[in-house]
């Protein structure tokens, strides 16, 4: 079985307890892969791919996210979020055109230091297997560019102010970090206490399904998205001949005469079934199509 599922991942689930659900409930063994870790206490958009199209994750990476997030402020959390221990700062009050620009600021290219609860690897280990033993490292910060970071609304939770932002971002953003930053340079602290993930490419909220949809194998069929669904922008060509498909899936290249894509990769086709992914090379004066990834 191979293609994409759009999973709605609930809070309290890892992105492993995702894949292993899928596994449970598949006939037989598949590889299965998702595209961009989810944290438990986070919900919304988890791409997951089987079978063969987990071949397609590494073309998937870079892909832009979009978050609905909201934060507390007056107190910072070890964890940046809700589900940490949380310190109380006493300080609440601020003013709203200095969010504003505090949000200005971090939009664009940032530097961002992961938080000790994550996944990064230090020495072999997850900076979060260190962290539950109290051990605090140094990290180096990481350039991410937030693309949009926009005010939704500011209301009253109990005596503290939330914060309800949308941020739209690179791969590799630490939103619940974003929340803290801005806490601290608010002056009153601040954690993560909501986030859904909304859109991960071209993957978005409003078609994704639940785990508890999925049922049986038969269910996970009706699912399960074509191999190219979140290559739309790349561009395609169709082999005809029956040599250049048997060439393809040798993994030779085959001259693609007058095609120029305008895409830096190709998908490559056997009528409506994806055969490969190409890049384009020049050789003297002639174009080819080299396969970088046999499907």
């Amino acid at each position: 079985m191979d293609g994409f599922l759009n999973i709605n991942k609930e809070p309290g689930m890892t992105s492993f307890d995702v894949i292993r659900y899928l596994q449970k409930t598949l006939s037989t063994p598949t590889k299965i892969g998702h595209l961009g870790t989810l944290d438990p206490m986070a919900r919304g958009v988890l791409p997951v791919a089987l079978g063969k199209a987990t071949k397609l994750i590494p073309y998937l990476e870079n892909e832009d996210k979009a978050y609905i997030t909201e934060m507390v402020l007056g107190g910072f959390s070890d964890t940046q979020d809700a589900w940490g221990n949380i310190t109380y700062t006493g300080k609440t009050w601020f003013k709203e055109d200095e969010l504003i620009a505090i949000l200005q600021k971090y939009t664009g290219f940032i530097e961002q230091i992961p938080p000790m609860y994550s996944a990064v690897h230090y020495k072999g280990k997850r900076l979060y297997e260190l962290a539950r033993e109290g051990i605090v490292v140094e990290r180096k910060s990481r350039q991410v560019l937030i693309k949009e970071l926009k005010l939704l609304d500011i209301y009253k939770k109990g005596d503290l102010p939330v914060i309800k932002l949308y941020v739209e971002c690179s791969r590799g953003t630490y939103i619940r970090t974003l929340c803290h930053d801005i806490g601290t340079d608010l002056g009153t602290g601040a954690y993560m206490a909501d986030l859904v993930r909304i859109k991960s490419g071209v993957f978005k909220l409003e078609s994704a399904c639940y785990l508890q949809d999925i049922t049986d194998v038969e269910k996970l069929r009706d699912l399960l998205l074509p191999l190219d669904y979140p290559l739309p922008a790349m561009d395609a060509y169709y082999l005809l001949a029956d040599k250049d498909i048997k060439v393809v899936q040798n993994g030779n290249p085959i001259n693609c005469r007058d095609f120029r894509p305008k895409t830096d990769r190709v998908k490559l086709y056997k009528d409506d079934t994806l055969l490969a992914i190409a890049k384009l090379q020049r050789r003297g004066k002639e174009y080819f199509l080299q396969p970088e990834k046999v499907i």
